[in-house]
């Protein structure tokens, strides 16, 4: 049960950690139990400041979400390799060594696709993980995450303390960033379909051939699938979470244009890269392990954030 346990979530203020707090709370742990480190008190890449906020919070759960670049696009990663690295390196290896030094009962921490070898097959399992080098471009982010992945191992093991990684797939939803330089597929997605119809573009450019497929995980899914783990899971072993189904781009352009009511035409430039052709996890272990499977289909989601963006972003 979690509803006696204080527990402290690392970017409890992003788009997934909103979210998480919501369902801490559907699950009957009260406010006051949960304890949101803001980043202009605490900057978690900081050893001190990693140390008084667990002075500042006795916390018996940690789940970690906090994630510097976490949620902007590829973009990003281009320009800032080392700070994403170092960043998120240093905050998991400050996190895990200061939760065991506060006898902390059990870390969660929030992995990435992008931690994935390359070349692996389709759809990513677990076990490997370690089988390659992740995208160039996402690696140092992906790498950074891996590291956490044996210091928690390595810790289980000298100290016992239990800890947990949960990899989720590409989330989208209510609250993600629309911002245009940093934004993921789906919000980017969104955003330039508003602005051409805004514009009364006649048509849209889309790169690639749309033959390309990607999984989607609506954040609520997710945000229930990392509760349902803090409270039943206790393994080393990553664990995916995710719908276990890919999507050609195609048909997500084609549905958020639908769902939008944008009438232009969707122009595919197959001379721009798509990147890798497919993207999909394997979650039988989820399954096995939890009982979570997502609940939200891909057109509920994709509408709720639309709606979400007309309501709240579009100007």
């Amino acid at each position: 049960m979690l509803n006696d346990k204080k527990i402290i979530v690392t970017g409890g203020n992003g788009f997934l950690g909103r979210h998480v707090i919501e369902e801490l709370k559907n699950n009957g742990v009260p406010e006051k139990n949960i304890f949101v480190p803001r980043q202009k008190e605490y900057d978690l890449s900081k050893k001190e400041d990693m140390q008084r906020m667990f002075r500042d919070f006795k916390g018996e759960i940690v789940i970690h979400l906090a994630a510097h670049g976490g949620s902007f696009g590829i973009k990003y990663y281009k320009e800032h390799p080392g700070k994403v690295f170092y960043n998120n390196a240093v905050m998991g290896i400050f996190l895990l060594e200061e939760a065991r030094k506060n006898n902390v009962e059990k870390v969660v921490i929030i992995g990435t696709g992008l931690a994935y070898p390359k070349d692996a097959s389709i759809p990513y399992r677990e076990e490997d993980l370690w089988a390659g080098y992740p995208e160039e471009t996402g690696a140092p982010y992906g790498i950074a995450s891996r590291l956490l992945v044996t210091q928690a191992a390595s810790y289980r093991k000298e100290y016992g303390l239990n800890t947990i990684y949960v990899i989720p797939a590409n989330l989208y939803g209510p609250g993600d960033n629309f911002e245009p330089e940093v934004a993921h597929v789906m919000p980017a997605l969104i955003t330039k379909i508003a602005t051409a119809k805004k514009q009364k573009k006649e048509s849209i450019e889309m790169w690639g051939s749309g033959k390309a497929s990607r999984e989607f995980l609506y954040v609520k899914d997710a945000a229930k699938a990392i509760i349902l783990a803090t409270k039943n899971y206790n393994s080393s072993e990553p664990l995916n979470i995710g719908t276990g189904k890919d999507t050609p781009l195609k048909k997500i352009v084609e549905t958020v244009a639908y769902l939008m009511d944008y009438k232009g035409k969707i122009v595919w430039d197959s001379s721009k890269p798509e990147g890798q052709r497919r993207r999909c996890f394997d979650v039988t272990k989820a399954k096995k392990e939890l009982g979570f499977e997502a609940e939200i289909s891909l057109e509920e989601g994709i509408k709720e954030t639309v709606e979400y963006y007309k309501t709240n972003i579009a100007k």
